[in-house]
C-alpha cells in the first residue's frame, strides 16, 4: 500500500535565512529541535498550526514551504 508524503523545503530555507539553525528555528516556532530534526527529515509531518508557524518564521505561504503528495491511486 502506498501512502501519500510531504515534502518540505526547511533545510534549505535555514540556509537561506542567514543559516538558521535548527535550534534557532525550534525556537521560533516553539517546538523541540528533535522535532524540527524529524519534520526536516520527513519522518513527522507537523500539525497545522506548526507548519503555519514554520512558513511564517521565513515568509513564505505554506505552499512553498511544505508540498503534500497524494497516494496515486
Amino acid at each position: 500500500m502506498k501512502t501519500a508524503r510531504i515534502d518540505n523545503a526547511i533545510r534549505r530555507l535555514r540556509f537561506e535565512h542567514d543559516e538558521m539553525t535548527q535550534q534557532q528555528l525550534a525556537k521560533s516556532v516553539g517546538v523541540t529541535r528533535q522535532t524540527i530534526i524529524a519534520i526536516e527529515k520527513g519522518h513527522y509531518s507537523p500539525s497545522l498550526e506548526v507548519a503555519f508557524r514554520i512558513a511564517q518564521v521565513f515568509g513564505k505561504p505554506l505552499e512553498e514551504v511544505f508540498s503534500f503528495h497524494p497516494d496515486p491511486t
